[in-house]
């Protein structure tokens, strides 16, 4: 229902209207028939998506402050992005969890036509898929970047490189918490390209960008590598490959920063991690870890100094030291 009504554009003509609008200008203000608008509409005002006015028999639709913050295109806060991302691919691999669960692999190639190893051909299949998909991930900092960059002080890591890093959302919210820093994103060609082309960067001074594989090329010098959402996109073996050619690239005293969603030690929660840990069995070759799961891939790489800290929001943080 979240999917569907963020795709057809209710939230944001519900947002651009002066008042309340009843079913029939809803219906043609998104292009849809009256009877389906108005079963959505309904289903969103049960899932408290929306509310309801009715008066003289008639009712009338307007969002909730929630879909106000996060549905709305509009909004500074916007997660619009990442709900179609979800909707377009997350989802569609969904339709073949028992599937995922007998064979214990992603369902690229069922979902997509796709070969299983190739995860981010998947998320990346057109240039609109992979705007999407950045655009996404923008989304998800813009709420949680704060969170995970002050839970431990970072101002000891004067020159930064933030691995994966997308269009660089984790990179501003990192330049503007702590504005001494300098911080190269590295990614893959097509994705700087497009972060290029699609995003603007008044911080340039402090934010550049690098192309490169971050399991084969030379990495960046830093005193802080950033490995946000990325370890658990991979099993042990490709995360410890990845973490000791960190190692040896990071200077003796420099840190790593891990951003994932932690699960409780006995696996059992929190039930959004996972949940996220049962995507990551659809989607990517990984799976969601506890901080002692961690812990044993960075000492295995040489890290020392583990520390990890629950925000209490989507995203914890871990930091371990050279």
């Amino acid at each position: 229902v979240l999917f569907a009504t963020c795709e057809l554009g209710v939230f944001d003509l519900l947002a651009e209207a002066p008042g309340p609008l009843d079913v029939a200008a809803v219906a043609a203000g998104v292009g849809a028939s009256a009877h389906g608008t108005e079963v959505l509409l309904d289903i969103c005002v049960s899932l408290k998506l929306l509310k309801v006015e009715t008066r003289g028999g008639k009712a009338s639709y307007r969002n909730t402050e929630l879909s106000s913050d996060y549905l709305t295109t509009v909004s500074p806060t916007s997660q619009c992005s990442m709900l179609k991302y979800m909707g377009r691919t997350s989802y569609r691999c969904w339709g073949h969890l028992a599937d995922a669960v007998r064979e214990g692999r992603n369902q690229y190639l069922e979902t997509f036509g796709v070969p299983a190893e190739e995860l981010f051909t998947a998320i990346y299949r057109s240039d609109g898929e992979r705007l999407q998909f950045m655009q996404a991930l923008q989304e998800v900092w813009s709420v949680n970047g704060r969170s995970v960059l002050t839970a431990f002080d970072l101002s000891v890591f004067p020159l930064m490189c933030d691995l994966g890093g997308g269009a660089g959302a984790l990179a501003k919210e990192c330049v503007s918490l702590y504005p001494g820093c300098k911080i190269t994103v590295f990614d893959i060609p097509e994705v700087v390209w497009t972060a290029k082309q699609h995003f603007s960067f008044q911080e340039e001074e402090h934010i550049d960008f690098q192309e490169g594989d971050f399991f084969k090329d030379p990495l960046p010098e830093a005193d802080l590598y950033i490995l946000a959402r990325v370890l658990h996109d991979w099993a042990d073996g490709k995360c410890s490959h990845l973490l000791e050619r960190i190692y040896h690239t990071c200077k003796p005293g420099g840190g790593i920063l891990v951003i994932e969603s932690l699960l409780d030690e006995d696996r059992r929660g929190p039930l959004l991690t996972q949940l996220y840990s049962l995507n990551m069995l659809v989607q990517t070759e990984g799976q969601e870890r506890t901080p002692t799961q961690y812990h044993m891939l960075l000492s295995s790489a040489g890290f020392r100094d583990f520390q990890f800290k629950k925000t209490g929001a989507i995203y914890d943080a871990i930091l371990a030291r050279k």
